[in-house]
């Protein structure tokens, strides 16, 4: 079906009427005999009076269908297609995403290709993302500072746009856990329903910050918001030394007791992703979190059609103007 967005303004379409009963007319414009080098102006002078009044009658007729174009168009036609329902599982998920300095060491493999752990997340991540088909997700990247990248949504295309867009540094070279806690909590309290989860990642401990890790857990419990930590990192990586190969351990910062209790704070879990194979497995497991139904949602898509009377309006306009371009 056909619908306006701004219906009140087919209350113009008396103007011209309006304008031309209730302002005087115009005086005759006189011009000089000798400025028309050739005869063609006299042609509408020298035709029969009943010729005149129907050009005048059909030039008359075409203005006002101009004029009731254009006002269409003015009102922003739409079309409104039939209801969609969209798939809704009821699961509001945040994202929150370490992006401190130390998320750049090369300890994961993709394809047998050494990548950063950021790198490793994206992948993975970027997979867990496409697959919420029905909840809504939001981003959250945090190091020094945590900030909000993407609202809860359904649009998985987006989030995993802005993931990949995710680079080391960008909140800082810090970590601060309980801020991006504190920051989940107050986007995700703001819904009235719904199975409310945090997924944070992070290789390190919190060092910054104006919340402690678990003071934000506390408000998460009060909340009703379930956060699933993960500790990213190997803990074997062969480096270069003096002395040839050296075995060192690259998570010896991660704190994993504040995130096992972050986690049994808010009645979650905590995952170790020592490699991309666990960390894949991890997602897996988070697949099978059960949903709360919620009230079914529908969506009507809509499609602007203004530029169509707006083109015909103008065509026909350009019809009228034209005569009397040639006659000057």
């Amino acid at each position: 079906m056909i619908s306006f967005e701004w219906p009140w303004l087919f209350l113009v379409l008396p103007l011209p009427l309006l304008v031309r009963f209730l302002l005087p007319r115009a005086d005759a414009v006189k011009e000089a005999a000798l400025r028309v080098p050739g005869l063609d102006p006299f042609a509408l002078e020298s035709a029969s009076k009943p010729a005149r009044l129907a050009l005048w009658r059909g030039r008359a007729w075409i203005g006002a269908l101009a004029w009731l174009l254009l006002v269409t168009a003015a009102a922003r036609p739409v079309w409104v297609g039939d209801p969609i329902d969209l798939p809704v599982g009821g699961r509001d998920l945040m994202l929150a995403v370490d992006l401190s300095g130390s998320m750049q060491t090369p300890d994961f493999a993709i394809n047998g290709q050494r990548v950063s752990r950021l790198d490793a997340i994206k992948e993975i991540a970027g997979d867990f993302i496409d697959r919420r088909v029905g909840d809504r997700i939001g981003l959250i990247l945090f190091g020094t500072q945590a900030y909000l990248q993407t609202p809860l949504t359904f649009d998985r295309k987006t989030v995993h746009d802005m993931l990949d867009e995710a680079a080391i540094g960008l909140a800082g070279e810090q970590t601060a856990i309980g801020d991006a806690i504190g920051l989940a909590v107050k986007r995700l309290r703001e819904l009235q329903q719904g199975n409310k989860v945090l997924i944070l990642l992070t290789d390190g401990v919190s060092n910054t910050g104006e919340l402690t890790p678990l003071k934000a857990a506390e408000l998460a419990a009060k909340e009703g918001v379930t956060i699933y930590t993960i500790g990213i990192g190997a803990s074997e990586m062969q480096v270069p030394s003096l002395f040839g190969m050296q075995s060192v351990n690259p998570s010896s910062d991660l704190d994993e007791d504040t995130l096992r209790a972050i986690a049994k704070e808010t009645g979650g879990r905590y995952f170790r992703a020592r490699d991309t194979e666990q960390l894949n497995q991890i997602y897996s497991i988070l697949d099978k979190l059960q949903p709360l139904d919620q009230q079914k949602q529908t969506f009507r898509p809509h499609k602007t059609l203004f530029y169509w009377p707006l083109a015909f309006s103008l065509l026909l306009a350009g019809l009228l103007v034209l005569p009397i371009a040639r006659r000057r």
